[in-house]
């Protein structure tokens, strides 16, 4: 999860260029439609280049974060959106060594977790969503599925179903959709994904959350 690594590929293929860059949306906001009401606030991981924000903004949502290890992915996140760049906060930063300052309603993570190949790295970026989720907030997580790739931009990855992930995610989440998504890369390599939207328990002790 190198800075150094990402900036590269960002610079090498171009901000629409890299295996992960989507126009379609779709997958996250169809989730994020599904809450019971419009979160207040969001925080992106590893949003990078992503036009989620834009989608976000577009729809109302004013309380947005976006955080990434490339700086470079996210000045070409900022100057995509042009003038409405400033209704957004951008964090450069290491999600596993980063210590939020705040915490949000909704935690959408489209394709860093299964980067987290290291049990430390895991433990470190559970450690952070539960210092930057509410209580009774929303995650979102997609990674790849397993028969998805065992790598990503040269790195090694993990591949989970949607009960491997929650389990990795850790039991004060109570899942609530899971979904199969088959994502086409700008050259046109599909990679399945699988995607868990689950509800942090607003009260440890509970068992379920309706």
């Amino acid at each position: 999860m190198d800075a150094d690594h990402w900036n590269e590929a960002y610079a090498r293929l171009g901000p629409d260029g890299v295996s992960w860059f989507r126009t379609d949306q779709s997958p996250s906001l169809t989730l994020i439609g599904s809450l019971p009401e419009a979160p207040g606030s969001v925080v992106d991981i590893g949003g990078g280049a992503s036009t989620l924000a834009g989608e976000l903004i577009a729809a109302g949502l004013r309380d947005i974060t976006v955080l990434d290890v490339s700086g470079s992915a996210l000045g070409s996140a900022r100057g995509a959106l042009g003038a409405r760049a400033g209704q957004v906060r951008w964090v450069t930063a290491d999600l596993r060594s980063w210590a939020p300052d705040r915490t949000w309603h909704l935690w959408h993570d489209r394709a860093v977790f299964h980067f987290m190949a290291d049990p430390a790295d895991r433990a470190a970026y559970v450690r952070v969503l539960r210092a930057a989720l509410c209580p009774g907030g929303h995650v979102i997580v997609a990674t790849f599925a397993p028969d998805g790739p065992p790598t990503c931009s040269g790195l090694p990855v993990m591949r989970y179903t949607a009960g491997e992930l929650m389990s990795a995610l850790g039991d004060d989440l109570v899942l609530v959709e899971a979904r199969h998504e088959v994502h086409v890369t700008p050259p046109g390599v599909r990679q399945p994904f699988t995607w868990v939207l689950a509800r942090r328990r607003a009260d440890p002790g509970q068992d379920n959350l309706k």
